[in-house]
This record gives structure tokens, C-alpha cells and sequence, in this order.
């Protein structure tokens, strides 16, 4: 069902008030120019630091939202959800700072290393035998029957006001962008970003990038309807898996989107090599689909001031080094 403008200023609204009520906690997070990659490809390239917030994702805006917005009955019951790992980890420390315990139900196929860090933040860590969305459906039926809040990564609407204060500090750093470049999986971030740059720069571009190996939101806002399908493993393990068939993000993604975009696995490692070059940073895979989709559509953004949101930094080591050997 289409979104209408009703709800999107709602959203709009719910997203200001968390941009208000989030700091100190959430940092700003730097909107840096990079000199080398507008060398490069011809763009005024910005490169939005999201790996460098807390947790070194931007999940913890998303979850420092949700619990800052529950009740003390709710908070002192603890909340379920369900992560890849970025979205556990943001959650972890975001209860740590706010006493609400959490449980994270996981897919085996997640990163051990991001695995071990929700437990180092203090996160319950439940890893099943079965893939993301069937950890997150588990997830959710698992805190029906405990009456504890379900916080999906993408699939709420005060996650995703909370990923959307990204869109706000962009507007506040850099008012005059062209286009902006989000990496894509359950859609939270985009839509929480297109959301905010939609009411105060309504001409900016909007563009979603996905993996080729892992593109099912795309394939459904091509559709019309969210779909099933079978992935290939990709490097940007943090945006692999289906999506709910209730996504409220995909209406968003189809109003708000202006573009998507799909890159290869070579074009994601040769993105993690660019952003090690240039800036001496390492990313994660989801942030170098972001990176990679701006590099295939350079040559359409000639002399445009664009910004690339590098949404994370979560990989291991050994993965970082071989992607890029």
C-alpha cells in the first residue's frame, strides 16, 4: 500500500524529535570530503562517517530511538530482536546505557565476530540454525510469548526515525548536495534518510545500492510486493537476507527512491581497497556497496557534490584481508 503525505511528515516529525533527543548519546558523526576519491571519479565526493559512530555502525541510532521511546515497565522486562550483527550490537550498548537487557537471536551464518562483540556489550546471544529472517521471525514469535518488545532492524517506524537523523546531519553539514548514496538491505536507513532529505531538500537524489548477490528488496520495489528469493553469499553480509512481508519500508523505498543500483562482489572489494587508499579506512562490506555504486555512477554525476554513507566497519580481519589480497 502506497504511503501517503500524511504519514511521511509524521515520520518526518518523529525524526526531528529524535535528531533533538539523542544527544549526547548518539554523536554527530563527521560528513568528510575526500580529496582523493573526487580526484578519481570527477564527483565533489563526502564520504558520511557512520562507521566511525558507536558500536561502528549507525544501527545505534536506530536503537537508542527505540529504548529511549519505551516505557519503564517495557525497559525493565527487556527487549528481543533480531541481527546480522550491527543492529545487535547497536542495541546492546544502547540497553548497557539505559539498563534494559537484551536478548539477540541470530542466524548461524552471522559473523563470529560480531557475534562476540553483542556479547562483549552485554547482549543475550541466541544463534540458530536457520537464516536471518528466519531468526527474525523466531525472534519476534519469542517475545510475544515473553510480552518483551520486539525491535526489528528495519520494520519500525521509531527505528527507523532513529537511522534517519543521519539524513539530518547531512542536510546540516552539507545543504546543497545532488545525491546521496545508501548502501540497502531491510531498508531502515534509506528510508529514514530519504525521509528527512524528502521535506528539507526535496531535489536531492536518493540513490539504493545493493549487492548483485543479494538484491531482494530491490527485486520487490521493482514488484510491487515483497518476494522471496534465493541470495548468494556477498561480502556485505549486513545487508544479505529476505525482509518481512510486512515491510513498511517498502513503500517508503518506492515513493522515495530515485534510483537503485546493483554491484558486483569485485566491485565491493575494489570499494574496500578505495576507501583503505584513499581515506586509510577500513569498511565493511554494506559500506562498500554505498562506495561502489557511486564509483559505477560516477560518470553520471560529473562535477555533482555527492555524499556516500559508509555505514559501517564490522568485519573481521581475516574476511578484511582477504577481501582485499
Amino acid at each position: 500500500m502506497p504511503i501517503d503525505d500524511l504519514a511521511l511528515e509524521q515520520l518526518y516529525q518523529s525524526i526531528l524529535q529524535a535528531h533533538q533527543a539523542l544527544r549526547p548519546q548518539v554523536p554527530m558523526t563527521p560528513l568528510a570530503r575526500s580529496l582523493a576519491l573526487s580526484a578519481k571519479t570527477g564527483c565533489e565526493v563526502h564520504l558520511k562517517c557512520e562507521h566511525l559512530q558507536l558500536t561502528g555502525s549507525f544501527k545505534f541510532r536506530g536503537a537508542s530511538n527505540k529504548l529511549r521511546l519505551l516505557g519503564e515497565a517495557q525497559r525493565s522486562r527487556g527487549v528481543v530482536a533480531a541481527s546480522s550483527g550491527n543492529h545487535g550490537q547497536g542495541l546492546a550498548l544502547a540497553g548497557q546505557l539505559l539498563d534494559v537487557p537484551v536478548t539477540v537471536y541470530v542466524s548461524d551464518e552471522a559473523s563470529p565476530a560480531k557475534i562476540e562483540a553483542m556479547r562483549l556489550l552485554g547482549a543475550q546471544v541466541q544463534v540458530l540454525e536457520v537464516d536471518s529472517l528466519g531468526a527474525e521471525q523466531l525472534a519476534r514469535e519469542e517475545a510475544g510469548r515473553q510480552n518483551k518488545p520486539f525491535v526489528s532492524p528495519y520494520n519500525d517506524l521509531e527505528v527507523i526515525a532513529g537511522q534517519g537523523t543521519i539524513g539530518m546531519e547531512l542536510f546540516e553539514q552539507a545543504p546543497d548536495l545532488d545525491a546521496v548514496f545508501v548502501a540497502v538491505g531491510g531498508g531502515g536507513m534509506v528510508s529514514g534518510i530519504a525521509t528527512a532529505l524528502h521535506k528539507l531538500a526535496p531535489s536531492v537524489e536518493i540513490i539504493g545500492c545493493w549487492p548483485a548477490n543479494a538484491p531482494t528488496l530491490q527485486r520487490s520495489i521493482e514488484q510491487g510486493r515483497i518476494i522471496e528469493m534465493d541470495e548468494l553469499p556477498t561480502l556485505s553480509d549486513g545487508t544479505a537476507g529476505g525482509v518481512e512481508a510486512d515491510a513498511v519500508t517498502l513503500p517508503i523505498c518506492q515513493r522515495l527512491l530515485t534510483r537503485t543500483v546493483l554491484v558486483s562482489e569485485d566491485e565491493i572489494r575494489q570499494a574496500m581497497r578505495d576507501a583503505a587508499a584513499c581515506e586509510r579506512w577500513i569498511i565493511e562490506g554494506a559500506a562498500a556497496v554505498a562506495l561502489a555504486g557511486m564509483m559505477q555512477l560516477a560518470g553520471q554525476y560529473q562535477g555533482k557534490k555527492v555524499a556516500v554513507v559508509l555505514c559501517g566497519r564490522n568485519i573481521q580481519l581475516e574476511k578484511y584481508l582477504e577481501a582485499l589480497a
